[in-house]
């Protein structure tokens, strides 16, 4: 188990944490290996077992895991503070960067050059994951259990489109049983030393006052300055999608989809499939996707605005809506995450939904795979297998800097323009 270092200071988790909002490419799998790779094997300001559990805590919450589980860690070393610079670093760099190709491709219609470096970043993706794949593999399939549970998430979400949240489920109950009929003991020991979790219900109340208002002081703000429409649809839609977005953003983007373009008519379908292929592409958590929609809501409808202002406001306001409560479930929930270590049953749970995930990454890898592999007419493209065969090597060979690899993947596709 990786020992944890003392705490850094507030400026150098500050500057890791932009740094991962401008590399943080690659979905989910990619951004949580980034997290693994440097704050538990390299810094070491979080051990293995507590990065695991708070990664199985975010995985059970609405909302883009990665970036909840960069706000817990902030929590945990710099407490509040520490976990608003975490989440809202996580976030920024990939927002301004898809607002301004929201607002390239409302006004111009198309970018070949950013299309031809995130052709070179594809590969670079999946190898990312691969690696992330070995390395959480390696830790947790450690006996028969875990070996079987990963093995039948990937064949039920692959084979059968069963909901993750269904396999999170299933997974724990497994593991709970195991523990609790001695068919494997997944739990290890208990972590005496755990800090005792704040007890007071009054604390969550607050904070959910608090949330509120912070909710809703700046959308009467938005609506009685820029007008109703469609500023009030936006902030309804986005923040009831920010608490159904369970299994990840592509469990709520069907929702989203026929909201924007049949119910409100924002955007056309071919709009909501290029704001997709943006989002996968740019930094940050795939739900921004939500930013590329609210962009069309306002361009497409300015009223007496300019459609660029009208744009701009409602894209922010749609990430406002969208990410404001994703700190909220965390401030709430966070201190709590501590008790799981204190719990065999809780702790048998956890490691048998971690196993799980490893197979939902295997099924996110072979998904991207086929996507990045596969050409048009069922042909292979081997110069992305060879991109992703070598950047894999030097990922597992070598560990470096995962941002250094998506920039040779980005120059590399730059080259080809």
């Amino acid at each position: 188990m990786t020992a944890e270092s003392p705490a850094p200071r507030f400026a150098e988790a500050m500057a890791y944490w932009l740094r991962l909002g401008l590399i943080s490419f690659g979905g989910p799998a990619g951004q949580i290996a980034m997290m693994q790779s440097e704050l538990v094997d390299r810094r070491g300001w979080i051990d293995q077992r507590r990065f695991l559990n708070a990664l199985n805590f975010c995985m059970l919450l609405p909302g883009p895991e990665a970036q909840q589980l960069a706000t817990y860690v902030g929590w945990r070393l710099h407490g509040v503070r520490g976990g608003l610079a975490a989440g809202v670093l996580f976030v920024l760099p990939g927002a301004l960067v898809l607002w301004a190709l929201a607002y390239v491709a409302a006004a111009h219609g198309g970018v070949p050059i950013v299309a031809a470096v995130f052709e070179g970043i594809k590969p670079v993706v999946v190898a990312i994951i691969l690696a992330a794949l070995l390395r959480i593999g390696r830790r947790t399939l450690t006996g028969w259990l875990p070996a079987c549970l990963a093995l039948a998430a990937f064949a039920a979400i692959q084979g059968f489109g069963v909901a993750f949240p269904m396999i999170v489920l299933v997974a724990a109950l497994i593991g709970l049983a195991a523990e609790r009929l001695g068919l494997a003991s997944l739990a290890g020991t208990s972590d005496a030393a755990a800090p005792a979790p704040v007890r007071h219900r009054s604390r969550l109340v607050l904070l959910t006052a608090i949330f509120a208002a912070l909710w809703a002081l700046p959308v009467l703000g938005v609506i009685a300055w820029l007008g109703v429409e469609p500023f009030t649809d936006i902030a309804v839609l986005f923040t009831k999608a920010a608490f159904v977005t369970f299994g990840g953003a592509y469990a709520v983007l069907p929702y989203i989809a026929d909201a924007a373009v049949n119910t409100y008519g924002w955007l056309s379908p071919d709009d909501m499939v290029r704001g997709l292929a943006l989002a996968e592409t740019t930094p940050g958590p795939l739900i921004l996707v939500t930013q590329f929609v609210g962009f069309f809501a306002g361009w497409n409808a300015p009223g007496d605005l300019a459609p660029a202002l009208a744009g701009g406001a409602a894209a922010w306001l749609t990430v406002y809506v969208t990410f404001l409560p994703c700190f909220l479930f965390i401030f709430a929930g966070a201190p709590y995450v501590e008790r799981l270590g204190r719990n065999r049953f809780a702790r048998a749970a956890l490691v048998a939904v971690t196993a799980a995930v490893v197979g939902v990454i295997l099924n996110l890898a072979v998904f991207l795979g086929r996507a990045v592999f596969v050409l048009a007419d069922g042909g292979i493209d081997w110069r992305a297998g060879v991109m992703a065969v070598i950047a894999l090597f030097v990922l597992v060979r070598w560990n470096p800097g995962v941002h250094w690899v998506v920039l040779a993947g980005a120059v590399i596709g730059a080259a080809t323009v």
